[in-house]
């Protein structure tokens, strides 16, 4: 699928992604490919990306996850919104 993060200053991560999981309001989900098309709030926490390959501009803005091949992103707030395999999450 591909993921877009985009804060108000810039985009953080524009590219492939094979699963996201974000901090909603009533707790952390996962889209993964071919999820059914959502908009959510997200609250305050973590978002996790597995399958991202980041660019030297990009890796100022993320740190290295638990698992092999994940990144993390804290955000304060922000909405997800997920259609057709395309994720765009906006955050704070």
């Amino acid at each position: 699928m591909h993921l877009e993060i985009v804060s108000p200053e810039a985009t953080l991560y524009s590219g492939e992604a094979t699963s996201v999981i974000v901090p909603g309001t009533d707790g952390a989900f996962q889209l993964l490919d071919n999820h059914a098309p959502i908009v959510s709030i997200l609250m305050e926490g973590i978002v996790k990306v597995k399958g991202a390959t980041l660019s030297d501009k990009a890796k100022k803005h993320f740190t290295a996850g638990k698992d092999a091949g994940e990144i993390t992103l804290a955000i304060k707030s922000g909405t997800v919104e997920m259609k057709d395999n395309k994720v765009i999450v906006l955050v704070d």
